[in-house]
C-alpha cells in the first residue's frame, strides 16, 4: 500500500473565505435524492444543499482532495454522504473535526479520512497541490512549499479497510 497521497485540493470556506463548519449530511447529500442507490448517480447531487457549492461536482476532478472544517458530517447516518464523494473519484476528505458516524462510515468504505486540527484556517488555497503522508500525517503544500497542520495518521485498521477496498471486502477476505 502506498504510503502518501498527493493531489488537488478544494477547500470548503463561504463567500468571505471562512471555513464552513457544521456541514451536515442532508447538506452534503439532499435527502430528496435518498432513492438514488446508483454510485454513479449519487456524484452528481454532493454539495446540492450547501449553498456557493451546488456546482461542485460540474468542478471537481478525480483525485482531488477536499478539506473541510469543524464538524463535517454531522447528523444523519446517511452513507450518500460519503459515497457521493467516492463516485465523484475524491481521494481523500481532511478535516478539523467529523460527525463520529459520518467519520466512520467513511472509513468503513475504504476512503481514506483525516483529522488535522486547523487546517481549515491554515494558509491552503482551492487548487493547490498537496502531500499527506500517510505514516507520520505530516501535509506538505506543493504550490506553496509550506507544511500545513499534521492530521492523525491512520490507524492499522484504517489501512486494512483501504488495502481491501471497503469493510465488507475485509471482513470476507477474513473468513
Amino acid at each position: 500500500m502506498k504510503n502518501k497521497i498527493k493531489g488537488s485540493v478544494w477547500v470548503i470556506r463561504d463567500t468571505d473565505g471562512n471555513p464552513i463548519n457544521d456541514i451536515d449530511t442532508d447538506m452534503i447529500f439532499h435527502n430528496k435524492h435518498l432513492a438514488i442507490t446508483e454510485l454513479s448517480e449519487m456524484a452528481k447531487y454532493a454539495f446540492g444543499n450547501l449553498d456557493n457549492w451546488k456546482d461542485f461536482p460540474q468542478k471537481v476532478q478525480n483525485g482531488d482532495i477536499l478539506i473541510v472544517g469543524e464538524n463535517f458530517g454531522a447528523g444523519s447516518s446517511r452513507q450518500q454522504a460519503v459515497d457521493c464523494f467516492i463516485a465523484l473519484g475524491i481521494q481523500t476528505i481532511v478535516g478539523e473535526s467529523f460527525g463520529a458516524i459520518y467519520f466512520r462510515n467513511t472509513v468503513n468504505a475504504g476512503l481514506p479520512i483525516f483529522i488535522a486540527p486547523k487546517i481549515a484556517d491554515s494558509d491552503i488555497k482551492t487548487g493547490d497541490e498537496i502531500e499527506i503522508n500517510l505514516d507520520s500525517g505530516k501535509i506538505f503544500d506543493i504550490t506553496q512549499n509550506i507544511e500545513l497542520p499534521s492530521a492523525k495518521p491512520l490507524t492499522d485498521v484504517q489501512r486494512q479497510i483501504m488495502s481491501a477496498g471497503e469493510l465488507l471486502k475485509l471482513a470476507q477476505k477474513m473468513r
